[in-house]
Parts: structure tokens; sequence; C-alpha cells
């Protein structure tokens, strides 16, 4: 899958990548949108996707989501497999546009069901002079998908984290998730979760380049 209006944008790879393996959607056939903000909504959906996790229907965990909502599935297999909670007023704002922090902590307990390890020291955020405005629930989260390579700073003084994702750095950051994890490359042994999302994907009738040996 192409979209024409990343033509020459420094995510095209990543984001055709992406759509190719249908974990994101474009605004169109033909269009991505890529320097649009992205949603909680629709980050939720693309960690789910790429993840590979089978959408769970059932009663809304979020009150301000109905079971109608055509993200309530992605939410709800995302709230059972820990990698979202929501606000402590029990809403998740799923129209709000998601910060990067944000985003980060997502990613990290994503980390955690791929298995990928990386350095969680805070001290890897001493060199961005917008340290302290990280927020603290989402500090060590922010230094693990920095200590894995998932996540740089928007300059390389700034972490940015009160600053939205965009679509393009959304399927940047899903695919880095998945090429880190080793999720988009041959294996003769897979893990137990390579398997599940290896099963996953072929029932979604996405390609996957896993060899034989499971």
């Amino acid at each position: 899958m192409k979209f024409i209006d990343v033509e020459g944008h420094w995510a095209k790879d990543a984001v055709n990548d992406m759509g190719s393996r249908m974990v994101i959607n474009g605004v169109n056939k033909e269009e991505f949108n890529p320097n649009a903000d992205i949603t909680r909504s629709e980050f939720a959906a693309i960690i789910v996707r790429g993840l590979g996790l089978k959408p769970e229907e059932g009663q809304s965990s979020f009150d301000d989501v109905g079971s109608e909502d055509w993200y309530n599935t992605y939410f709800e297999t995302a709230y059972s497999n820990g990698l979202i909670q929501g606000f402590e007023d029990g809403e998740f704002r799923p129209n709000d546009h998601i910060t990067r922090e944000q985003a980060m902590v997502i990613i990290a307990k994503a980390m955690n069901i791929t298995g990928l390890q990386a350095d969680t020291s805070s001290s890897s955020l001493n060199n961005f002079k917008d340290r302290s405005s990280v927020s603290e629930w989402a500090e060590q989260s922010v230094a693990q998908c920095m200590g894995a390579g998932l996540v740089s700073g928007r300059t390389s003084t700034e972490i940015a984290p009160k600053a939205n994702v965009s679509r393009a750095e959304a399927a940047k950051l899903v695919q880095a998730l998945l090429s880190k994890s080793n999720l988009d490359k041959p294996v003769k042994k897979p893990s137990s979760f390579r398997k599940k999302a290896f099963l996953m994907y072929a029932q979604q009738g996405i390609i996957f380049t896993m060899k034989s040996g499971m």
C-alpha cells in the first residue's frame, strides 16, 4: 500500500509499511494525512493491530466510551492486556490528541508484552533541557522508550513530552517497536508471543515474515 501524500515525507517508508500490513489506516484510500495529530483512540487501535491482538467484544471499561463506538473493541483489548488505563475520572477521552509522554507510557507497556528490554534509568534524560516537564508518572516509560531506541527527542535538547504525536510519528513508533522486538524478521524458534502474533496476523490476512518451525 502506498499513500500519495507521503511521497517525499520523512516517514514515507514507515507509513507505507504499516499501511501494507494493515496496522494503520488512511483518511481515505489514497491519503494518510501524516502531519495531523493522532487521537488517543486511533493510537490505541494501531497498537492493538501492531501487536496482532484480537479485538475483544464487551461492555466498555470507560465512562465516555460506548459499546457501539468503533474503537471500543480495541480499548477493551488494550485494557485487558494492560496497555491502557484511562484517567482517574473513569474516562479515556478517545477524541483527545495523544501526547508524546502518554504514547510512550503505552509503548513501554507494549514492550513488556513483546519482551523488548531497555535501560530504564532516568539518567538518560539528563541531556534534555526540558526533562523537568516530563510527568512523574511517565518518567520511567519515557526513559524506557528512549533507552530502547524507539523514541528520540523532538530536538537534540528537547523531549517535548506534552507535544502531540502526529500520525506519521505514530506509524514510525509502532514500526520501530515491531522491528526492535524482532517481530518483522524471520526466526527459527519464535517466542510464545511471536507464535500468538503470527496466528493473529494470519487470521486477519496480514503478511508476516516468519519462517516455518513454530
